[in-house]
């Protein structure tokens, strides 16, 4: 992970709408409140989003199982200035700039009595240029794989992943520029992220809370910590299965490398995958005609190439909903695909949809049933696309064959990539690939 560039400044505040935040310290119990100011914020013309960190050293409560942490919380999401240098100015009934601040608390290590570790403060701006760039904002309940340890570690760091919460002792504010929501960063595992995806971050989040050594009820983050949840409470298994056949899955739609074709599904598209650029070369790829093969042309797996029926229209008309009479080739990402399995019993069994976004474009592509309201593809337009997003409907019989046939996807580790799985009585393919090209 890069460095963030700060320095230690003075316990002060930003006179702006956070109104008390020098108070945040002595409400939860810490102590020894400082700052790490960013040298260059978004505010002064530099590319930090955040213009500092508070940072306090709390005590802990043993009897409570609260251990001793070091409390973070950032600046900079929310309007701190009023002058519209960062963000529009709202008023008090109004959310202020992003509406929301980051926190996080880390367990504090023998010998740390003064020195905080500054990699919680480049983490929090991190996910604040996140925010910034994408305009995505951040709820209690949200996940974000990261892959690599959070505290940019070289030892067997298990957590790599974080879970979004309310920071239980930061409550809302109310202030001149608007409202503030406190969002804590909770550090988990791959197979609590992976829980949280199966089932809703919150049901996992309260779980953890249940168990000190896994966080408790502040979700301090030990950096040591080599057991999952579910390791340290087998039971929890239990738990998540049954909640998940109750609740379903909570998670709509996820960031992938996603990209799909109109064509014609043969044996030979299931026989190996090439990408588009190596199909267009092969002189025995017949089975679009000579025009939908130069449209396809120099199309790239992660992103639907937009052709004709389906870039800006000239006239700037919306894009026309077509249907799909030839097939479909979707591609995934294996990390995206493994989710497949979740999707159909946590979300298509319950009637709900589900989207595949596009890291780069504008292409999404969405599972859906028929009793799922306001969807453009039907029983009998199962394959429907507006411009790049394509909807693709899936009845009862086709949901049981879907999670008989994607069922090896649920241990991603053993499923060797390039894969394509073809369903031709449905002119449908999928083709999963590695994560990096």
């Amino acid at each position: 992970m890069q460095k963030a560039h700060m320095h230690v400044v003075a316990n002060t505040c930003a006179t702006g709408n956070v109104t008390g935040a020098s108070n945040f310290g002595p409400e939860s119990g810490a102590v020894d409140g400082q700052q790490f100011a960013f040298f260059i914020s978004i505010g002064l013309g530099g590319p930090d989003p955040l213009d500092y960190i508070s940072m306090y050293d709390h005590p802990g409560i043993p009897e409570l199982h609260i251990p001793p942490h070091w409390h973070y919380i950032s600046f900079g999401l929310t309007d701190l200035h009023g002058d519209g240098r960062v963000h529009e100015p709202s008023g008090p009934e109004y959310p202020s700039g992003f509406g929301f601040e980051l926190t996080f608390r880390l367990a504090k290590k023998s010998g740390e009595a003064t020195s905080p570790p500054t990699w919680p403060a480049a983490l929090l701006q991190a996910l604040a240029k996140y925010v910034f760039h994408t305009g995505n904002s951040f709820f209690a309940g949200d996940h974000v794989s990261w892959h690599c340890p959070l505290d940019g570690s070289d030892f067997e760091c298990r957590l790599q992943h974080m879970l979004l919460a309310e920071d239980l002792l930061l409550p809302p504010v109310q202030g001149p520029l608007g409202s503030v929501k406190f969002l804590q960063v909770v550090a988990v595992t791959e197979e609590e992220l992976q829980v949280s995806q199966h089932w809703n971050g919150t049901s996992v989040l309260e779980l953890l809370r249940r168990v000190p050594n896994a966080g408790g009820p502040w979700l301090v983050a030990d950096m040591q910590r080599q057991l999952s949840l579910f390791e340290l409470q087998p039971s929890f298994r239990r738990e998540v299965e049954h909640g998940i056949d109750r609740d379903g899955c909570s998670l709509s739609g996820v960031s992938a490398r996603c990209h799909w074709e109109e064509r014609k599904v043969t044996s030979k598209t299931g026989s190996a995958w090439r990408s588009p650029e190596a199909e267009d070369d092969d002189d025995d790829s017949s089975s679009q005609d000579e025009e939908e093969d130069e449209t396809e042309a120099g199309a790239t797996p992660g992103r639907h190439r937009p052709t004709p029926a389906d870039g800006e229209p000239i006239n700037g008309e919306i894009w026309p909903i077509r249907r799909l009479y030839k097939g479909v080739h979707l591609t995934l990402n294996l990390e995206a695909a493994s989710l497949l399995p979740v999707v159909l019993r946590g979300r298509l069994r319950h009637d709900r949809h589900f989207t595949f976004k596009a890291v780069a474009g504008e292409t999404a592509v969405t599972l859906l049933t028929g009793r799922v309201g306001g969807a453009l593809a039907s029983p009998s337009a199962p394959l429907v696309a507006k411009g790049p997003w394509l909807q693709i409907l899936v009845d009862s019989e086709w949901l049981a064959k879907l999670e008989s046939d994607l069922a090896c996807l649920q241990q991603p580790d053993g499923v060797v990539v390039p894969k394509t799985f073809c369903w031709f009585d449905r002119q449908m393919a999928l083709t999963v690939v590695p994560d990096e090209l």
